[in-house]
C-alpha cells in the first residue's frame, strides 16, 4: 500500500507518523511506500525511513498536486493548512493554502482517474470552524454549516468538494471535523485558539501563559492523541456505513477555560495556575465568541470514533506524550 500524508511536518502529522511506526497493520495493510510531504521536508520516522520518500512542497503551487497523485497513493491524508489566526489576518494566503491547495489535490485525483481506473481513500483535514452563530444546545452533523470566519468558509467549501468528488466516484473521501486540538506541543501558533493549549502547556513546563479570554469561554476539545486516532480510523472505515454525508465531527469534550485550570490545580497544583496571566484580547475574544461550544455526535461515535470525556485526561495525555510520565 502507498500512503501520502501532505502535511507531514505538523504537529498531527508527526504524531500520525510515530502512531504508524508503532503499530504494524494499523491502516489496514502493509505499507510498502510513504511519501511525505510539507512546505518544510518532513523528517520520517526512523523505522520507515526505508520506504519513505520526504519533500519540501506547497501543495497550492500549480503542478505540485499532480506530481504527488501520478503515482497512485492508495491512502492520501490531507493534512495541510494554516491556521484559523493566520487565515483571518491573511485574506489570500488563507484562499491560497486551504482552498485552493485542497482542489488542486482533488482535481488531481480526478485527472488521474480519467486515465484508468483509480480510486484512493482520501481523509481530510477539516474543522468545527465550519459552523456559526447562532447555535443550538448541541450542534448535530444535520446543522447548517454558516462559518463566520475565512478559515471556516475555507474549510466548509473544502467539504462540498470532497462530497461531491466522492459522489462522483473520483475518490472515497471523509473529512473529519477536528475539536480544538489540545494540549498542542510545542510553541505557541497563530492558531486563535492556541491559548487553550498556551494555558496549560506552559505552566506545566513551569512558564507564564497569557490568557485572553474570560474564564465563561466554553468550547469544544480533544487531545492531539485522540485526533490522531480519528484519522486512522478513518483510513480503514467502510465508508459505505458513512453514506454521502462524507464529513463528520469529532467526538471531544465541552469544557469552560474555568473547567481547564480547575483540571490544571487537580493534576499540577495551584503552583501552576499561578502561572496563568489574564490579559483580554479583544480580537481573540471576538473571534472565539463565534465558535461553536458543545456537539452530538452520536453518529461519529457509534462509527467508532472516540475520545476523552474527562479534562484530566487530556492534561495526563500530554504528559504522558510529552513530558515522559512525570512532572
Amino acid at each position: 500500500m502507498h500512503v501520502l500524508v501532505i502535511g507531514a511536518a505538523g504537529m498531527v502529522g508527526r504524531k500520525l507518523l510515530d502512531r504508524i511506526a508503532a503499530e504494524e497493520g494499523i491502516l489496514g495493510g502493509g505499507i510498502d511506500t510513504l511519501t511525505l510531504v510539507d512546505v518544510i521536508e518532513p523528517a520520517a520516522p526512523r523505522t520507515l525511513a526505508g520506504i519513505s520518500t520526504t519533500k519540501a512542497a506547497d501543495l497550492s503551487d500549480p503542478g505540485v498536486a499532480e506530481k504527488l497523485i501520478a503515482s497512485r497513493p492508495d491512502l492520501i491524508f490531507h493534512l495541510a493548512a494554516i491556521v484559523s489566526g493566520e487565515a483571518e489576518a491573511d485574506f489570500e494566503k488563507g484562499y491560497k493554502v486551504n482552498l485552493d491547495g485542497t482542489r488542486f489535490l482533488f482535481e488531481a485525483i480526478r485527472l488521474e482517474s480519467a486515465k484508468a481506473p483509480y480510486r484512493p481513500r482520501v481523509v481530510f483535514a477539516s474543522s468545527i470552524a465550519v459552523f456559526g452563530t447562532p447555535f443550538p444546545d448541541k450542534i448535530g452533523d444535520e446543522f447548517f454549516t454558516t462559518p463566520l470566519t475565512s478559515y471556516g468558509t475555507q474549510k466548509a467549501i473544502s467539504e462540498l468538494l470532497l462530497s461531491d468528488y466522492s459522489r462522483r466516484g473520483f475518490f472515497d473521501g471523509i473529512g473529519i471535523r477536528l475539536p480544538t486540538i489540545c494540549i498542542r506541543p510545542g510553541k505557541p501558533n497563530k492558531a486563535a485558539s492556541g491559548f487553550f493549549s498556551n494555558i496549560l502547556r506552559e505552566p506545566l513546563a513551569g512558564q507564564e501563559a497569557i490568557l485572553p479570554v474570560d474564564e465563561n469561554v466554553r468550547h469544544w476539545f480533544a487531545s492531539p492523541r485522540s485526533a490522531v486516532g480519528f484519522f486512522v480510523h478513518a483510513a480503514t472505515l467502510d465508508l459505505e456505513k458513512v453514506g454521502p454525508r462524507r464529513n463528520l465531527s469529532m467526538p471531544g469534550l465541552s469544557a469552560l477555560v474555568g473547567e481547564e485550570i480547575a483540571a490544571l490545580k487537580r493534576v499540577a497544583g495551584e503552583k501552576a495556575v499561578r502561572l496563568i496571566r489574564r490579559e483580554p484580547d479583544a480580537t481573540i475574544q471576538k473571534i472565539v465568541a463565534g465558535w461553536a461550544t458543545d456537539f452530538d455526535t452520536r453518529r461519529a461515535a457509534a462509527l467508532g470514533f472516540k475520545a476523552e470525556t474527562v479534562f484530566d485526561d487530556i492534561i495526563k495525555a500530554h504528559i504522558e506524550d510529552e513530558l515522559g510520565g512525570t512532572l
